[in-house]
This record gives C-alpha cells, sequence and structure tokens, in this order.
C-alpha cells in the first residue's frame, strides 16, 4: 500500500522537527494555536492534561495562542524542553505561511517574567574538566551576567556552584558518560553527582568545548577584537566553557545573545569559600525544612527591588576578602543607618523602579511587548528623584554611587510622548503609542474611528430603510463586516442584500456599499497597526542604544536597595559595624544569631521591640597569642542549651561582616577568614550508599584536609555517629589534628558531650574549655544560654528526656543505670591516666586500660 502524502504543513512540520532533539517537545503556530502533532502531541497532552484528538489517524492536541504562557510554565517545571515554531507573514488564502523556529526554551535559558524567579539569578552551567583541573563558565541570559573560572581543585568551584544554584548544566558528551564511571582526583566525581543532582544536565558535542573556536565565539558575542579589555587572554582554559555557553545560547535564542557586553574572571583565592555542606549547615540560602523562611539570607534580605535581592545573593554567595571592598559596603551602610528619613524616602522611590536588567535582555534578545517599555518609562522617570536624594551624601561613597545614575532625559521624554498610559500586552493588540505622537498613524486612526461612526450610521440607516429594529452590523476575522438578520425578519431583507452566511437563528448578507467601505476599513485598521509597529521597534531601538548605561545605572540602584536594606537590619536589631583587618583575632562582644534572634521575635508578639535572645562573647586567634588567647574553644554543656546556634552565630557574623554588611554584635573584630567550614547536625545520603556517620566522617575529613591557619572551623558532636569509645577517639585525634604543636591552628569552635576531652586543654597550650550554664533546682534544669569559661562538669541528658517526654519509668531507670555507670571506672579517669602517660612519653597500655561499661 503506498504511503499516504504529507500535506504541505505537514512537510514543513517534519522538516522543522527534525532539527530538535527527542527531549524537546515543538509548539507549532497554527492561527490561534499552537499545535502538537504526532508523539509530540501524545507526550504534551500527557504532561499538560489536554485533551488528545486524533485527524485521518494523527494524533494532535492543541492550545490557545494567548494562554500559550500557562502551558509553557507547566511544562518547563517538569523539566521539558520547548520549542517554538511561529508564522512569519500573515496568513493567506491558497498560500503556505512560512514558519520558523523562534525560540528553543530550556531550564537554563528561560527569559519571560513569567518563566523565572525575579529575586534569583537564573543561571546556565558549562563544565569541563582537563588534566590540570577543573574549567567552567555561567550566563543568566536575563540579565547578561557572564562569568568563567578555571580551578586545579575542582572543589573550590564546587561552593560556587552551590550558591549560583544553576538551573541547567551543560557538559561535554563523551564526558558525561566517563563522570558518571570514574572518580577522578579530588573525588571529583562525587562532587560532580552532587552538584547534578536535581539539576536538568544536557550533553553536547565535546567539538563545542573547543578553546580556540570558544574564544572566537565569545570575543563575537561580546562585540570585542580581544579580551585584553576583561583581563583576560585568548588562550585562558575556560573559554573552551565559555564558547559552549555561548553556542547553547546562540542555539536556543535561534539567534546571537544580544545583552552580554562583560565577562568576569571567579577566582576561588579572592573570595571566603563555603562548601555545600558549610552552605547546608549553616543554613545559608535555605532552611533545614528546605525553605526560604528560617534562612541567612531571609534574615538579611530588607530590598525592595527584584535587582536588589540579586545582588544580595550574590554577595552571600561569594563573600569579599579584599578589606577596601568590604569597608566601602560596611561605610555606605553607615550613611543610611545615620540618615533614617532620606533612607525611607529613597526605598520608597526605589519600590517604583522597574527590573531594568532582565527588561534589557528581552528587549535585547528579540522578546519585546509594549509594557517593558512602560517599565523603562515608569524607572527613568523615578531616576530625577532617586539622584536628587543622593545628593545629600556629599563627598560619601554613597556619592561615588550616585555618580552611576546617568542622566536619560532625551530618551525619556520620547518615551513619555510616544507611549500611551495604559499598555496592551502585546503590540497587534494596538494602542501602544499615544495619539499626538506620530501624524500618519494619527491619520489611519482617524480614518478607523470615521468607519467606526459611518458603520454605525450606517445600521440606523439600514434599520429605518427595512424596517428590521434588530438589524446588527457585525464583524469577525473569517467573514469580515457584515448584516446580521434574524430568521423571523427574512421576508424584510431588501433586494440589494447579498447573501453571506446562514447560520441556525439568522442569515448574513452584505451590499455593495458595505465592501466598498470594508475595504478601506481594513486597509486603515492594518495601516494604523503596521505604523503603530514601526514606530514601536524605533522606540526599542532608542532604548537599546542606552543600554549600557541603563545596564550601569541598575546596578547602582541594585547596591544602594541592598545597603538600605542592611541599614535598616541595623538599626532595629542594634548591629554594630564590624572592623576587619589581616590579624589572626575573631573577637565577637556579646553576637547574637541573626536568624535565631528574628525567630524569636516573631514567636514572642508580646516581646515585641525587645532582645528576647542571650548575646555570648567570642575570642579566638590562628596563634593562640594576642587578646584572643585560644585557637580552639572546646564547648560543653547539656542538649538543648544552645551550643549548636552558638557556634554557628559566629560563623554567620563573620560570613556577614565579609559580604560587607553590619553584624549582630556588639562590637566586632574580624582578622580576614579564608575558608569557614561546618560540620554541624545529623544527614545522610542513603541513595548514594552514605550513613549518617559517613556523611559526617566525609565532611570532617575535608576540613582536616583543607583548612588553613586563617579558616573558622566550627565542629559540632564529631564521633556521635559510631560507638562511644570510637566517637571519642576520633574526636580526640580530630582536635589534635586541629592543633598543630609548632604552628598556628584555623580558629575553631568544638562543642561535644564528651567531657573527657576536656581534659585536652592539659596538653593543648591553645585549646580552653568553654561551657554552656544551665542552673538546677529540684532535679530539673533552666537553659541560661550562657557561655562562660571552663568546662561542664555534666550532660544533663537524663532531665533533658524528662523536658521531652520520656516516661517517668524510663527516666528512673535511666537514673539507675547512670549510677552504676559512674561507680566503675569511668573513661574520664581513664582517658586522663593515658594522657598523662603520653605526656611522660610512656606509650605502654595496661591490661586493664579497656574502656569497659560495666
Amino acid at each position: 500500500m503506498a504511503e499516504k502524502k504529507l500535506t504541505p504543513m505537514m512537510q514543513q512540520w517534519h522538516e522543522i522537527r527534525a532539527k530538535l532533539s527527542d527531549d524537546t517537545l515543538l509548539m507549532f503556530r497554527l492561527g490561534d494555536f499552537y499545535e502538537i502533532f504526532l508523539q509530540d502531541a501524545e507526550w504534551g497532552a500527557k504532561l499538560l492534561g489536554i485533551t488528545l484528538t486524533h485527524r485521518h489517524g494523527m494524533p494532535m492536541a492543541g492550545i490557545p495562542y494567548h494562554a500559550a504562557d500557562t502551558y509553557m510554565q507547566k511544562l518547563l517545571d517538569q523539566g521539558v524542553k520547548i520549542a517554538i515554531c511561529d508564522q512569519m507573514e500573515t496568513p493567506k488564502p491558497g498560500k503556505l505561511v512560512k514558519r520558523e523556529l523562534t525560540r528553543i526554551i530550556t531550564p537554563g535559558t528561560r527569559l519571560a517574567d513569567t518563566q523565572i524567579d525575579a529575586n534569583r539569578n537564573h543561571y546556565l552551567l558549562a563544565l569541563e574538566l582537563d588534566k590540570k583541573g577543573l574549567n567552567a563558565a555561567w550566563l543568566d541570559l536575563t540579565t547578561g551576567e557572564f562569568v568563567l573560572a578555571r580551578e586545579a581543585r575542582p572543589e573550590n568551584l564546587f561552593a560556587a556552584f552551590e550558591g549560583i544554584d544553576p538551573r541547567e548544566i551543560i557538559v561535554p558528551e563523551a564526558a558525561a558518560t566517563e563522570w558518571s564511571k570514574k572518580t577522578h582526583e579530588h573525588g571529583f566525581n562525587e562532587l560532580y553527582q552532587h552538584i547534578c543532582a536535581g539539576r536538568a544536565v544536557t550533553s553536547i558535542p565535546d567539538y563545542h568545548f573547543d578553546l580556540s573556536s570558544g574564544a572566537q565565539s565569545v570575543m563575537d558575542a561580546l562585540g570585542v577584537l580581544n579580551l585584553e579589555g576583561f583581563g583576560l587572554d585568548r588562550k585562558h582554559p575556560a573559554l573552551g566553557a565559555a564558547g559552549a555557553l555561548v553556542h547553547y545560547a546562540t542555539e536556543t535564542l535561534c539567534a546571537k545573545p544580544e545583552n552580554l557586553r562583560r565577562l568576569k574572571e571567579y577566582s576561588s583565592e579572592k573570595t571566603l569559600l563555603l562548601d555545600p555542606a558549610t552552605l547546608r549547615n549553616l543554613e545559608i540560602f535555605k532552611s533545614a525544612a528546605n525553605t526560604r523562611q528560617g534562612s541567612l539570607i531571609a534574615a538579611m534580605d530588607e530590598t525592595v527591588t527584584a535587582a536588589g535581592a540579586r545582588l544580595l545573593e550574590r554577595w552571600l554567595c561569594a563573600p569579599e576578602l579584599d578589606v577596601e571592598e568590604i569597608q566601602r559596603r560596611q561605610n555606605c551602610v553607615g550613611e543610611f543607618v545615620t540618615a533614617p528619613g532620606l533612607s525611607t524616602e529613597l526605598q520608597t522611590l526605589l519600590k517604583g523602579i522597574r527590573d531594568i536588567e532582565r527588561i534589557l535582555g528581552r528587549l535585547q534578545n528579540r522578546m519585546r511587548n509594549p509594557r517593558e517599555l512602560g517599565g523603562v518609562r515608569d524607572t527613568l522617570n523615578a531616576l530625577p528623584a532617586i539622584a536628587a536624594t543622593l545628593l545629600e551624601f556629599p563627598d560619601t561613597p554613597v556619592a561615588a554611587i550616585a555618580e552611576r545614575i546617568y542622566d536619560f532625559g532625551p530618551l525619556c521624554d520620547t518615551l513619555d510622548r510616544g507611549l500611551a498610559d495604559e499598555l496592551p500586552g502585546k503590540i497587534d493588540d494596538g494602542g501602544t503609542i499615544r495619539d499626538g505622537f506620530d501624524e500618519e498613524l494619527d491619520h489611519f486612526r482617524s480614518l478607523t474611528r470615521d468607519s467606526q461612526k459611518w458603520l454605525s450610521e450606517f445600521e440606523l440607516a439600514e434599520q429605518e430603510r427595512t424596517g428590521i429594529k434588530n438589524l446588527r452590523i457585525r464583524y469577525n476575522g473569517a467573514f469580515g463586516y457584515f448584516i446580521e438578520v434574524t430568521k423571523s425578519n427574512l421576508a424584510l431583507v431588501p433586494e440589494d442584500y447579498i447573501r453571506k452566511q446562514t447560520m441556525k437563528n439568522a442569515e448574513r448578507f452584505t451590499t455593495e456599499v458595505l465592501k466598498e467601505r470594508e475595504r478601506e476599513i481594513l486597509h486603515a485598521e492594518e495601516n494604523a497597526i503596521g505604523r503603530e509597529e514601526t514606530l514601536f521597534n524605533r522606540l526599542i531601538s532608542e532604548i537599546l542604544e542606552y543600554a549600557d548605561n541603563l545596564k550601569i545605572t541598575a546596578e547602582a540602584l541594585a547596591e544602594i536597595d541592598v545597603f538600605i536594606g542592611w541599614a535598616v537590619l541595623a538599626r532595629e536589631w542594634d548591629y554594630c559595624k564590624p572592623e576587619l583587618d589581616h590579624s589572626d583575632q575573631l573577637l565577637i562582644d556579646q553576637g547574637r544569631h541573626p536568624v535565631v534572634e528574628q525567630m524569636m521575635r516573631n514567636e514572642r508578639l508580646g516581646l515585641a521591640g525587645t532582645h528576647a535572645f542571650v548575646p555570648n562573647d567570642c575570642r579566638l586567634s590562628s596563634s593562640g597569642k594576642g587578646e584572643a588567647a585560644p585557637q580552639i574553644a572546646l564547648i560543653t554543656g547539656p542538649n538543648m542549651a544552645g551550643k549548636s546556634t552558638y557556634i554557628r552565630q559566629v560563623a554567620l557574623i563573620v560570613l556577614m561582616a565579609q559580604s560587607g554588611a553590619w553584624v549582630p554584635a556588639r562590637s566586632c573584630r574580624l582578622g580576614l577568614v579564608d575558608r569557614i567550614f561546618s560540620r554541624v547536625g545529623a544527614s545522610d545520603e542513603l541513595a548514594r550508599g552514605n550513613s549518617t556517620f559517613m556523611v559526617e566522617m566525609n565532611e570532617t575529613a575535608n576540613i582536616l584536609n583543607n583548612a588553613t591557619p586563617r579558616s573558622l572551623v566550627i565542629l559540632d558532636e564529631i564521633g556521635r555517629g559510631t560507638s562511644t569509645y570510637d566517637g571519642l577517639s576520633i574526636a580526640w585525634a580530630v582536635i589534635e589534628h586541629l592543633h598543630p604543636k609548632d604552628a598556628s591552628g584555623a580558629r575553631t569552635l568544638f562543642a561535644t558531650h564528651y567531657h573527657e576531652l576536656t581534659q585536652l586543654a592539659k596538653t593543648l597550650n591553645r585549646l580552653e574549655n568553654y561551657s554552656v550554664a544551665v542552673k538546677e533546682w529540684n532535679d530539673e534544669i533552666i537553659f541560661v544560654r550562657q557561655v562562660i569559661k571552663g568546662a561542664a562538669d555534666r550532660s544533663y541528658g537524663i532531665q533533658v528526656a524528662r523536658l521531652a517526654g520520656l516516661p517517668s519509668t524510663v527516666i528512673d531507670r535511666a537514673k539507675t543505670i547512670l549510677e552504676r555507670l559512674e561507680a566503675d571506672d569511668s573513661s574520664h579517669n581513664l582517658l586522663r591516666k593515658r594522657m598523662k602517660k603520653e605526656k611522660s612519653g610512656d606509650d605502654t597500655r595496661d591490661e586493664d586500660e579497656q574502656l569497659a561499661l560495666f
């Protein structure tokens, strides 16, 4: 049987579909619908929950063109790539409409404001591993931010990846297979699997990562002849990954990305590093419940603009090591702290600012609608008032930011004159250009308005001539203008009426006069829309002539937004301006946990305006010298007393300080920290075969192998995931490793329930014991939450168990067992005996030196 011949339109569909990968769904524009055919229809109907139909045995489904954004978002949320094929010309009878791929939307290349989180960057990441290390590049197409990096130690970059949270990762095809099978140097395979977990990964041919062609692609995208202006050599190893991003962006945009203007290099040596475990343990971007609420960024975010919120996220992701930059940010915050009235005024003005960075990204990449131009107009109208208010900060760092806010007077005037007050969602809806802006457009509109008046008068005249009172002049896209007469009045229809269409309850007619007028009306409307599109595109071109200055202005406004938000926090919560230097000291006076403090106030509505949080001091130094004597603070005390909160708050204060913010303390002096390491809480990775204890040991190993004397280490309950004596031995050895005999070590807070470890203070000269104070009353404990010098005498575990509601029989039995254990030789005494032997050089072990339970 001969194969059925395809229609021209389906031939067109097959030609376009052949260019796409199997994991991409093609949406094919047919008039007022996007149609989905064949295998795509079966797939898409299931994903969207829409009706699957068949025509001549061919599966098909469709969605309304005007509601497409909603359906596309549903597909994107399920990780589906979408190819958009649009009509490139007005349909004409008997002619195949020209269609082209106009966009491929993937998880990392979304641009529409309905498809992205306004307050977060939307990154596409490319990774390439060679024998000398990891090459990477990341790009946010919505803002044009473009970064590359080269790192000999891949793990130093994965902290940055965790922070930027890429929506899609691009890798070479061959490497993707290899990475899934082999374990590379520095444990790259494990790190790679971690960063890719839960994210879309797309493999592309390896040749797209070629260094030479990648460098050329990047230069072409940036519109430059070389990369020297960005401080880069064209042989930079990461340019292959950067070129792969440009290729992928070009392929998905179906055109070269037009909003790439700058290329920056990320260096882990210039940033306070936070590994993935630390980001998770300190709940920087997400709480333990995997929500933004309860995280550090939520507690620090008082921004009122989307660009400000994104900048805050980038700064927390990569805290500074440059003291001058940190102090610039601190001083800007300080100016707004001392000027609450002006700060409030500026914040109110900033609320009227639209997201210029992303509007430019869409306009430059051919996603254009009238309301985007209205956003530019509204922002430009708000700038003079912002600039005038910033003049109140002369000769300050704020004034330097104000200099980056440009004057757009001519552009603002053009947009005010050219754009209507109320703008439609699409240009072909009409009404974008203001009356009086263009004589030619006004002429076409006048013809259209006159025609509408003529139609009304013609309708009245025909009603009188025929005697048909319900005669109506109507219009639709298929039949144009017509006279509609109900069937009950057909006997009154004049002979000069020409039948046009028969309906169930009415007949539709036309006349020679109406046909002639119809041609004039439709011609005027078509000319009006065409002229409006021409003027609309001219306005876009004029805006894009100012694109670079608009982007610089947007960046300045985002900084002001962040600084004012931090100033609001500083005033409301009594934060201080920290001192930063290159010493090895860490001195915090009356420090507080920024997140817990806010949550406590919210929970204690009756104490609004007071600080219910109990503050604590911290004194550390790498060398064990100077004002902050200990290098390691060993902290003991019961559960629920606040050990974990205390050590985390110290780490968060350091992170906040090096981001440039003020901090929750009475005073703070900080010698710059190069890395923050944390091992806090219990978690497992059962899917990867890692128990809770294995995860704990992996994270501890990372700390011991990478911490430097300039690092800050916080450790909580090391060794608790195994038997008592295994865990105690591991914790003891870890402390000794962190305390080099003749050298400085990482500033360390070590919280533990192993009271035996307090004996280490006698042999390790840079370790000091601290405890969280509690008060006892009638065999019950009261948590004071005050960290004091000296070791805790016991853990109060049974009292805490009573507070948790364990049955009284269990509590009483536990007391009996505890008394029995304490009557025997304790591990505390045996460890002290062992330490005495080690100190004297005696390495022999007595037979009775076995830590037995009974």
